[in-house]
């Protein structure tokens, strides 16, 4: 083990106890990140990508071979009938709201059973009164709790469903929420259930930070729409921009005409030089994935011996990348933030503070010292300033520089 000279001996000691207890768990990431990195190139390799795949389009982008193809690539890698894969999505929050107004009219109903979901989705919805939100153009919303943070409740999830009933959302990460993130078989429970009671309804899958972190995905147990950032887990730390859309062919004409025009959809939309960056991306992700699942486990494991609870627990397999650390005391909530900015590649001198942030209710801590800025699969951490003044802690290219920043993070706060 290399010994970091600004770190306690003690403590490397004892994370290198703790690695060696975590072998069997890195193995099996290993095994899963194979078994995604074959689906990966054999999607590339039906599609006969080539070097003409990663020029540029401007101006409308008409025949954009690179563009639609990639779009056929991830078509494949998550098995469905279509995809929209483009750098105008401009982030997670942005697909959500795209996919969900693109196949909502007025008069419809949307219900998250997954509880209420992330604080920035909103205005989207119309939680909070906002310009263009689904509730102004006529869209009703309510959502279901989940029993004890884990489990659905499909007796609340019947009782809740009406003929106005025209899409399902399930969010598979925790968010700022107390609860497991969800397995693509377990999404898939609540699809078979959902369906039984209604097959004309939607399943739509809030997939960010879910990506490669399992062998299959939500689309593979019946979801009929699923979105995720390309800034996340399958943009591989590498593409700038963008978002995705998969699944049903007749709901992803939709969304293209709502994200440019009726008539137009799929046929517009230069990449203006992202088309590179966006295909390496996807070759790497699904080992920068288990980089970052493995600093995860490695985070929950540390803290777990000093105490801090930590959901996921460090034994547990984890169903998204993110981990969540409940340190109970806000200083050190801050010093952990402040811990990983420092070991990071980029703004390594800044110190975050907390401080108001659109779409949420209360002041923010954000430590992200990345090559694309908010990229949430390059390491970061950040947590509301609430009590049990929890870190929510991802990413990680290289689970290396993810391991000496849990590194100093444990050591500011308890050496």
């Amino acid at each position: 083990m290399f010994n970091y000279p600004d770190i306690d001996p003690e403590l490397l000691k004892e994370a290198q106890q703790i690695e060696e207890s975590l072998n069997e768990t890195f193995r099996r990431i290993d095994d899963i990140s194979e078994a995604n990195q074959y689906k990966v190139l054999n999607a590339f390799r039906k599609n006969r990508i080539s070097e003409a795949h990663l020029g540029m389009s401007t101006g409308y982008g008409y025949n954009d071979a690179g563009r639609d193809d990639l779009e056929k690539v991830y078509a494949d890698i998550f098995h469905t009938e279509d995809a929209l894969v483009r750098p105008q999505i401009t982030c997670g929050t942005h697909a959500i709201y795209l996919a969900l107004s693109a196949n909502l009219l007025p008069g419809d109903e949307l219900i998250y059973i997954t509880g209420k979901p992330y604080d920035s989705l909103e205005m989207a919805i119309g939680i909070v009164d906002s310009p263009l939100s689904l509730k102004e153009i006529g869209v009703s919303y309510k959502h279901v709790e989940m029993i004890d943070e884990a489990e659905f409740d499909y007796k609340a999830i019947e009782e809740a469903i009406s003929d106005k009933t025209r899409i399902i959302a399930i969010q598979r990460s925790k968010g700022y929420k107390d609860r497991a993130s969800l397995s693509p078989e377990h999404i898939g429970e609540a699809v078979k259930f959902v369906k039984n009671i209604n097959s004309n309804i939607i399943v739509f899958v809030d997939n960010c930070y879910g990506e490669f972190v399992y062998p299959d995905e939500p689309t593979d147990y019946g979801v009929d729409l699923c979105v995720g950032s390309l800034i996340k887990n399958p943009g591989g730390g590498l593409a700038p921009i963008g978002g995705y859309i998969v699944g049903r062919a007749d709901l992803i004409e939709r969304c293209a005409y709502k994200l440019t025009s009726p008539g137009l959809g799929k046929e517009v939309g230069a990449t203006l030089g992202v088309l590179r960056s966006f295909y390496q991306g996807l070759s790497l992700a699904p080992a920068v994935t288990a980089n970052a699942l493995k600093n995860a486990h490695l985070a929950a494991a540390l803290f777990e011996k000093h105490g801090f609870r930590a959901v996921p627990a460090s034994d547990e397999q984890h169903a998204c990348i993110v981990q969540a650390i409940d340190f109970e005391e806000p200083e050190k909530l801050k010093k952990f933030c402040k811990a990983i900015q420092a070991a990071s590649y980029i703004d390594s001198f800044v110190k975050p503070e907390d401080s108001d942030m659109p779409g949420y209710a209360d002041t923010v801590i954000m430590a992200c010292g990345s090559f694309v800025s908010g990229s949430s699969i390059e390491l970061s951490a950040d947590g509301p300033m609430r009590p049990p003044y929890t870190a929510y802690f991802q990413g990680g290219i290289t689970y290396e520089q993810g391991k000496y920043a849990l590194l100093c993070a444990l050591q500011d706060i308890e050496f």
